[in-house]
């Protein structure tokens, strides 16, 4: 579980009714079903009417996602480089065709497995990075996809609080006639569907959505550090030479050393 996220979220919690015990002991004037119900629900369902289904719970799995740990960080990046430059030794001593028995290792990460089949399939470098750069484009485009709908879903929450907000002013206008002491209770009443919209949206799906694209972004960039490794294997380049190209794409705190590594073992 990524603590930061859940205690990002649960600090949230705790400001905002921090701050209503602070200014009022009548914590359940906030608490109201039917605003929830309204903001909640009609916004799953403008989303289910202008989104194909399948995408809609993609992005719905995605705001759960964000509580997992990110899958690529500072380690696994230097992990990666001393992968590439092991399979540099390989295909410089025995050719292409051992890194057959390395997809079993990577079988959990499908750019990889594709990545070495071009290898072993026997195309250039260029070839190489011209494939493997479409799927890391294509993949990214088709990943932003629920992170385009977790955003527009931000948008549309504030709007059904707003309705839900007018739906209450107007029960509360028609009931004015018969006791007008009524008003500022249904009014706070009323603008809980504002409050429920602002908070669902600013609370949820935006950091949601923000948090997905950025892991979308890091992994891109993983994948385009990787491309340049793959394209270097197949022209066949020294270990060495592909240790520098690929450490370029890093901080120098994570760069892979080789010396340091040759030392150790």
């Amino acid at each position: 579980m990524s603590f930061t996220t859940f205690l990002g979220f649960l600090g949230g919690l705790v400001l905002f009714f921090g701050s209503i015990l602070l200014a009022t002991t009548n914590v359940l004037l906030f608490l109201s079903a039917s605003s929830l119900l309204l903001v909640v629900g009609g916004t799953l369902a403008a989303t289910f009417v202008g989104q194909e289904a399948r995408y809609v719970m993609l992005a719905l799995k995605g705001i759960t996602s964000t509580l997992s740990v990110q899958r690529v960080n500072r380690n696994i990046l230097n992990q990666e480089v001393g992968r590439i430059l092991r399979w540099g030794y390989l295909v410089q001593e025995q050719g292409f065709l051992p890194l057959e028995d390395e997809i079993k290792k990577v079988s959990s990460d499908p750019f990889l497995v594709f990545g070495v089949e071009l290898l072993i399939t026997g195309y250039d470098g260029a070839d190489v990075r011209e494939t493997l750069e479409n799927v890391n484009d294509r993949t990214f485009e088709r990943n932003m996809v629920p992170v385009n709908i977790l955003r527009s879903m931000g948008s549309t929450a504030p709007a059904f609080g707003m309705i839900g907000t007018l739906v209450g002013l107007i029960v509360m206008l028609d009931a004015m006639g018969g006791d007008p002491t009524q008003l500022g209770p249904g009014l706070a009443v009323a603008l809980n569907t504002t409050l429920y919209g602002v908070l669902f949206a600013r609370m949820i799906l935006i950091p949601a959505a923000n948090k997905l694209q950025q892991r979308e972004e890091i992994l891109r960039f993983r994948h385009e550090m990787v491309i340049e490794g793959f394209s270097l294997l197949a022209e066949k380049r020294s270990p060495r030479y592909i240790q520098d190209r690929v450490n370029s794409f890093l901080d120098p705190a994570i760069r892979f050393n080789i010396d340091q590594q040759m030392k150790r073992d």
